[in-house]
């Protein structure tokens, strides 16, 4: 085989390693449930202050 043969087998056996990981991590992410937002009373309190010179 020449090299460029090689490169291209190789660059395509990571690019599917990649996408096998990427959907496994998916998968993972997807297998924890329903995405629930923090209570109001656990968000830390912004204070914004103003000041006009």
């Amino acid at each position: 085989m020449n090299r460029g043969k090689i490169i291209a087998i190789i660059t395509g056996a990571i690019s599917i390693i990649l996408a096998i990981a990427y959907l496994i991590l998916v998968q993972l992410l997807d297998f924890r449930g329903e995405m629930k937002p923090a209570p109001v009373s656990q968000l830390p309190q912004q204070v914004i202050v103003l000041e006009h010179w």
